[in-house]
C-alpha cells in the first residue's frame, strides 16, 4: 500500500490529471526503452551522417523526449486542471492544431517531395516524372550546378544517359559497360571526365553507358536497365551499386517499387505529412526491414541474370566509407553473403566526400573505377589500354 501521504495526494488528481500524467509516464517509459539496441533494429544507416553522428543524435531524441514526458508529469495536475476547466477552448486549441495539419498537407501537395522525384524539380541533373520507374533524368539537355565551389555540367544524351557533351550520345552499335545506380554513379558534384564511368571507359578503352539516375532504389535501377539493356547491341558488362548505407531507400513504397517475387506495384498512397515525418525520423519496422533484405537480394540476383542473357559480365560492386558499422556489415552479409552474390568490396577512406555535399570526391571515384577496371580486365574479350 502508498504511504497515507502519497495515498492522499494521489486521490487529489482528478480523472484528467491522472491520464495527463498517465502520458507523460509513457513518453518517459518509451524513451528509456528505446536503448540502442532497439535504435540499431528500426534506423537504418545513414548515407549523410557518420556512426557516431547518428548515435549522438539518437540520443539527443531520448533525452529529448524523456524530458517533455517528465515535463507533463511534472505539470499533469495544472494541464488536467487546464482541461477540464476550460474544455471549449481545449476544443478549439485542437480543431486548430487539425486544421493547421491539414492546412500543412494541402501546401506539401503542390511541391514535389522526395521519393516523388527525390529534389526540387529546379536541381540538376533534372528529373521528370516517369509512370513506371518514378523519375528519369531529362533527357537531351546540359544543365549546370554549383556544388563544392565548382560548376558542374551535367549533360545528358537523348537515351538519358549522362555524358561529356549532349552532342557526344553514346553509341548503342559499339561494345558498351554498361553503369547502374543512382547519384553516386549519375557523379554527383563531379565532372564527367571524374565519374566512374567515365575513368573506367578511360582506362579500358571501351565505351561507358552511365544509365544511372539521381535517388533511384536498388529495384528502379533493375527496372531501368531492364528496359535500356535491350538496345545495346555489344553489351560487354553490366556494372551495379550497392551501399548498406543507402538500403533504406529500398523500403520506400510512396514510388512504383518491386515487392517479393520482384512483381511491380504502384504507389502507395500516403500524406506528405506522414512521408516528411518518415523522412526526419526514419523509423522502419522489423517486417519491413526484413522483406526490403529479401527484396533487394531479388533484385541483385536478377541483375545478374539479365546480364547474362545477354553475354555481359555482371558486377556488383559494393561501396562503404571506413569503417563498416556493424549494422552496415550485417546487412552487407545478409543481402549478399548469405544469397550467394559475387560482389566486388570496395573500402573508401571516409574524408573521401565533397564538402558540404557528402558523394564521393575524385579520389574515390578514382578507387572505385580503378577497382573496376582491374576486376573486369581479365573477364572482358577485348584489348583495354593501359592504366
Amino acid at each position: 500500500m502508498l504511504p497515507a501521504g502519497h495515498s492522499q495526494r494521489f486521490a487529489t488528481y482528478s480523472p484528467v490529471q491522472i491520464a495527463v500524467a498517465a502520458v507523460g509516464v509513457a513518453i518517459v517509459g518509451c524513451a528509456f526503452a528505446a536503448n540502442q539496441r532497439w535504435l540499431d533494429s528500426h534506423f537504418l544507416p545513414s548515407f549523410f551522417l557518420s556512426r557516431i553522428s547518428y548515435v549522438l543524435v539518437e540520443s539527443a531524441l531520448r533525452f529529448t523526449t524523456a524530458a517533455l514526458g517528465l515535463g507533463i508529469v511534472l505539470r499533469s495536475r495544472w494541464l488536467g486542471r487546464f482541461i477540464a476547466e476550460n474544455p471549449a477552448r481545449s476544443f478549439y486549441i485542437a480543431v486548430a492544431v487539425v486544421l493547421a495539419i491539414s492546412a500543412s498537407e494541402f501546401v506539401l501537395r503542390q511541391m514535389h517531395f522526395l521519393a516523388t522525384m527525390e529534389e526540387p524539380p529546379q536541381n540538376e541533373p533534372r528529373r521528370r516524372r516517369d509512370p513506371r520507374l518514378g523519375w528519369v533524368l531529362v533527357p537531351s539537355r546540359a544543365g549546370y550546378r554549383n556544388i563544392g565551389g565548382r560548376d558542374i555540367e551535367y549533360a545528358i544524351d537523348a537515351s538519358g544517359c549522362r555524358v561529356r557533351r549532349v552532342d557526344d550520345p553514346v553509341d548503342p552499335e559499339r561494345p558498351t559497360i554498361l553503369f547502374t545506380g543512382e547519384s553516386m554513379m549519375v557523379g554527383e558534384g563531379l565532372t564527367w571526365e571524374e565519374t566512374v564511368p567515365a575513368q573506367v571507359s578511360a582506362i579500358l578503352g571501351v565505351q561507358s553507358a552511365d544509365i544511372a539516375v539521381s535517388g533511384f532504389a536498388s529495384d528502379q535501377a533493375y527496372l531501368k536497365l531492364q528496359a535500356d539493356l535491350p538496345r545495346f547491341r555489344r553489351p560487354l558488362a553490366v556494372v551495379s551499386l550497392f551501399m548498406p548505407a543507402i538500403f533504406d531507400r529500398n523500403l520506400d513504397d510512396d514510388r512504383p517499387h518491386l515487392g517479393p517475387g520482384l512483381l511491380w506495384q504502384a504507389p502507395e498512397p500516403r500524406w506528405r505529412l506522414a512521408r516528411l515525418s518518415q523522412f526526419l525520423l526514419p523509423y522502419r519496422n522489423k517486417d519491413t526491414i526484413e522483406q526490403g533484405i529479401g527484396v533487394t537480394s531479388e533484385v541483385l540476383r536478377a541483375t545478374i541474370d539479365l546480364a547474362r542473357t545477354r553475354g555481359a559480365v555482371p558486377l556488383i560492386i559494393a561501396l562503404q566509407f571506413a569503417p563498416e558499422g556493424s549494422v552496415e556489415h550485417e546487412l552487407r552479409r545478409r543481402i549478399l553473403n548469405d544469397a550467394g552474390l559475387p560482389y566486388l568490396w570496395v573500402e573508401l577512406d571516409s574524408g573521401w566526400r565533397i564538402p558540404g555535399n557528402g558523394h564521393p570526391d575524385p579520389r574515390a571515384t578514382r578507387a572505385i573505377a580503378v577497382a573496376i577496371a582491374n576486376n573486369l580486365r581479365g573477364q572482358l574479350r577485348f584489348e583495354g589500354s593501359a592504366q
